[in-house]
């Protein structure tokens, strides 16, 4: 019984650095796609994060799957979780307001919660998780500001591509699930080949990249924005859907909101108001209740360890 705590503040740590990873890859991204095209930038992106994963199998001497279902479960778990989300997001950042596209971004655990409710039943869900995941929401609201929706109106497409990554978000944590028998290495590393098989031959035909003079600036964002935004990130994403669930860590994406305000903080000289200090804690507690084991679950994990021992 002793056990059991630690192990939870653990994933829960873990779950902080994601939200801490992928909260910082919305500046690193809006640097570097000023000067360099959506498609390139995500081309860049996970080939530069294969390249990573890769050496990371070799050093855990782990291998790649050999059998077409594996690769072919990987090809849709590489569409839902970068070819398109990664894509459409890219894209829409450059028309909508920073502030709006944070916070329809973070929807990603309601649509979690209601494809588990009405479709695949995969998880328990209980009035805990609703009101963790409705309080999470509004605690990014509080967050980025209730103006932000002010220019909801303008510029359809780019919030449509906003949201329709964030599903895609929720649709990739739900089917991850399915990966019991590769490691996370291995379900990070394949999903990122995909990606880059797709991905870079589109962008060469599309961009020309070639023809793209970047800065040094943007170059080194896109390099952390492919190496810890995606390679490290993905890493811990792949083990937190097999410990946490796919609701727990789509939560990551309230904390990711909170991530964004820190940095604009530090970088921009913004302050926190009171109503953000609030919006903040809402995030966490919204976290911390759909994270809240129910009383199966522990019965599940109590005879899981009788059994082991």
């Amino acid at each position: 019984m002793h056990q059991k705590q630690p192990v939870l503040f653990i994933e829960l740590g873990f779950l902080s650095l994601l939200a801490l990873l992928w909260g910082s890859s919305y500046l690193f991204a809006k640097v570097a796609v000023t000067e360099i095209p959506p498609l390139t930038l995500v081309a860049v992106r996970v080939s530069g994060a294969a390249i990573f994963l890769s050496l990371v199998l070799v050093v855990k001497k782990e291998k790649l799957p050999r059998d077409a279902r594996s690769w072919g479960m990987l090809f849709v778990q590489s569409v839902l979780s970068s070819i398109a989300a990664w894509t459409i997001l890219a894209w829409g950042q450059q028309y909508v307001d920073s502030a709006l596209a944070s916070v329809l971004n973070s929807t990603s655990p309601i649509f979690v919660f209601f494809i588990t409710l009405f479709f695949t039943r995969h998880e328990k869900v209980t009035g805990l998780k609703l009101f963790g995941a409705i309080l999470g929401l509004l605690g990014v609201i509080f967050i980025v500001g209730v103006d932000a929706f002010n220019g909801f109106g303008q510029e359809v497409l780019g919030q449509l591509c906003a949201v329709g990554g964030a599903f895609l978000y929720g649709c990739a944590a739900i089917y991850g699930k399915r990966f019991t028998h590769l490691s996370s290495p291995v379900i990070a590393t394949g999903t990122m080949l995909w990606a880059s098989l797709v991905l870079v031959p589109v962008s060469l035909m599309v961009d020309q990249p070639w023809t793209l003079t970047p800065s040094s600036e943007a170059l080194g964002s896109l390099i952390i924005l492919s190496i810890f935004c995606t390679g490290v990130a993905l890493l811990i994403y792949f083990r937190l859907i097999k410990t946490l669930g796919s609701l727990g860590v789509a939560s990551q994406a309230y904390l990711r909101a909170g991530v964004g305000v820190m940095l604009g903080v530090v970088f921009l000289g913004e302050e926190i108001s009171v109503v953000v200090g609030i919006g903040i804690l809402a995030a966490v507690v919204g976290v911390a209740a759909i994270n809240m084991p129910t009383k199966s679950v522990e019965k599940k994990k109590v005879a899981e360890q009788k059994r082991a021992i």
